[in-house]
């Protein structure tokens, strides 16, 4: 009998959320009542929808999170699970509220969020693992929770695997970026941590002395990453109906690409693809597309 083949891993670390997706005709510009055209309740956060987008497309996840011993958190959970997430690493905290977001959606497929994290959420990263769990080939945090994304990172490091940093806010932490051997941002936090406003500039700024990997995600003008110089990546052209997620589902297809062995520009196509196919579908991480979807998109476009 043939060995069972071993499916590669990414821990993950981060929030996950309940979000409550309303499809709008357009974004509200003045305070009064707006009509609804659809509505989906579903798992969110930046962790907790790359933990999904990774079980989708095949690869074995652990999602390190802390929430609330609520009845959100209960839904949370249940969802992940479902998902095929383990969430052993999930901490449940009594007396607090898990995350949640009211999120808008218009018929571009652009969304306004309204999130909220409860203030009081223990800043302890002292319960995660001392070790990664056997399997994982690289770690994905992102910026929510400072010290649990440093921890995690330093896991990395020290079993000589990726460790990759969604970069969709400013780092909380000063020493993130360092720590991270990967580090993926958004224009917006590209533009807070260089100071410039064009994002070639700004690689090429905060790049210089450095040996952590970057990239840029810029939506629809694809990915920008630093190769002794700013290199560009085009993203697939699709019709966008909802991009509520998609940067989530990009980081998790990335960081399970690495954890898999492939290079920086095979994992840069796999996770655009992945991010593409999500952007096509109302609902946020409802939309992350399976493995064999995936390929037989690429395959389609070499």
């Amino acid at each position: 009998m043939a060995p069972e083949t071993v499916r590669a891993g990414v821990f993950c670390l981060g929030i996950a959320t309940l979000d409550y997706v309303y499809s709008v005709e357009t974004l509200p510009t003045r305070g009064e009542k707006y009509r609804s055209r659809g509505l989906a309740v579903v798992g969110g956060g930046c962790a907790g929808n790359a933990s999904v987008a990774i079980a989708r497309l095949g690869g074995a996840c652990w999602l390190a999170t802390r929430l609330a011993d609520d009845f959100t958190g209960d839904r949370i959970v249940t969802d992940l699970n479902r998902e095929g997430v383990d969430t052993r690493f999930a901490r449940r905290v009594a007396g607090l509220t898990s995350p949640v977001s009211a999120i808008l959606v218009d018929a571009q497929g652009e969304r306004m969020v309204i999130s909220h994290s409860d203030p009081a959420m223990p800043e302890d990263a002292g319960w995660l693992p001392r070790e990664l769990p056997a399997g994982a080939g690289a770690v994905l945090a992102d910026t929510r929770w400072g010290e649990g994304a440093l921890a995690a990172l330093r896991l990395a490091r020290e079993a000589g695997v990726p460790g990759v940093l969604d970069g969709d806010r400013m780092p909380p932490h000063p020493d993130l970026v360092a720590t991270a051997s990967h580090v993926a941002f958004s224009q917006q936090a590209l533009r807070e941590v260089s100071g410039e406003e064009d994002p070639r500039a700004g690689l090429a700024r905060i790049t210089r002395g450095g040996a952590t990997w970057l990239a840029v995600t810029l939506g629809k003008a694809g990915v920008l990453h630093w190769d002794g110089e700013v290199r560009h990546s085009p993203a697939f052209a699709v019709e966008t109906v909802d991009t509520l997620g998609a940067g989530d589902v990009w980081h998790g297809a990335f960081a399970l690409a690495l954890a898999e062995g492939r290079g920086e520009i095979e994992a840069i196509r796999f996770a655009s693809a992945a991010a593409a196919l999500k952007c096509t579908r109302f609902g946020g991480r409802e939309g992350a597309p399976g493995r064999e979807e995936v390929e037989r998109f690429l395959a389609g476009r070499r």
